[in-house]
């Protein structure tokens, strides 16, 4: 009688495991069909000088994109797989010049490829981007040299399937709310907000997050988030190969890393600085090309958030074994 019964809990288990590997299978990589944005790319010159103020300032794009746009960087996913960054260049073979404006903006609005599949939105998180900057920026890559670089696909691992398969994060944006024009380029909390959240995403490295879905696992901008530097490139730059690092609070709390700067010139001096490690994640060459009004307005709604306690101790430090 035992037997049987646990012959019938195999059998059932077998069933279950192969229904759920054919599930995976047939939505890992699901076809959307998400209606295009009518927004269209512009040959104006100051739409042009808007978005090259962008990319290569607080979006930063040549920090993923590679520093001629062209793509290429990949990102290990861990038991997810690998992922490797696009090619940003108006090439018309490797680049976005294979693309009406229509998929490049649906990209950017709903983290909608062009072949109808979802990318990874909390990596691009410009949904709700203003319509006009969102313009400026396509207008700005479509004004580019073309550079034809090739570009592999992702190479999802099972578990990556499995994710992209039950895990929200890697579903469109659905109903994004953007604004037409973008609060104007002023030290409010509302510039402040806009650009944390949508442009230069500071919301997302200074938020700690799970390491396979990215969701939030702590209130926004309280840091945390632990991230981990190449040996090699450490080496060369006469770093420790085993060098960490850990994002800081960014909430007005007393012992936060906000708290240090006391005044916004103090802020802006700061990023005006640069990078003190050669290999830290944070994009500093691009943050420090933005405006005083820019930096400021960060500063403004970065104190005008709830304090958070998370008191790191040091944003970098040697791992050391477990």
């Amino acid at each position: 009688m035992l037997k049987r019964i646990l012959l019938g809990l195999v059998a059932v288990i077998v069933i279950a495991l192969l229904v759920s590997f054919t599930y995976v299978q047939f939505t890992w990589d699901k076809v959307y069909d998400i209606p295009y944005p009518s927004l269209t790319s512009s040959t104006d010159s100051a739409v042009i000088a808007l978005g090259e103020y962008y990319v290569n300032g607080p979006a930063h794009c040549s920090t993923c994109h590679t520093e001629n746009l062209s793509g290429g960087e990949t990102f290990n996913m861990g038991p997810m797989g690998e992922v490797t960054t696009a090619n940003l260049t108006p090439d018309s073979e490797t680049g976005i010049g294979r693309y009406e404006d229509k998929e490049i903006f649906r990209m950017m609005r709903h983290a909608v490829k062009p072949n109808g599949r979802a990318s990874i939105a909390l990596m691009m998180p410009f949904w709700n981007m203003a319509d006009d900057d969102m313009i400026a920026v396509v207008s700005y890559l479509r004004s580019l040299e073309p550079v034809k670089k090739e570009i592999p696909p992702p190479n999802w691992s099972m578990m990556g399937k499995v994710l992209r398969s039950f895990s929200s994060t890697f579903e469109p944006v659905y109903e994004p709310s953007p604004m037409k024009k973008a609060p104007p380029m002023e030290a409010t909390v509302e510039r402040g907000k806009y650009l944390a959240n949508f442009v230069a995403n500071c919301v997302a490295c200074h938020t700690k997050r799970d390491d396979m879905t990215f969701q939030a696992i702590a209130p926004e901008f309280s840091g945390g988030l632990l991230m981990e530097t190449d040996a090699e490139y450490n080496i060369a730059n006469g770093l420790d190969p085993n060098l960490m690092f850990e994002t800081p609070n960014l909430t007005p709390h007393p012992q936060s890393k906000l708290a240090q700067f006391k005044t916004m010139e103090d802020w802006i001096t700061r990023f005006r600085a640069g990078r003190v490690f050669a290999t830290s994640p944070m994009s500093w060459e691009w943050f420090s090309r933005m405006t005083d009004e820019d930096l400021g307005a960060i500063y403004v709604y970065l104190n005008s958030l709830d304090p958070v306690e998370n008191n790191i101790v040091s944003t970098a430090f040697i791992k050391t074994e477990e």
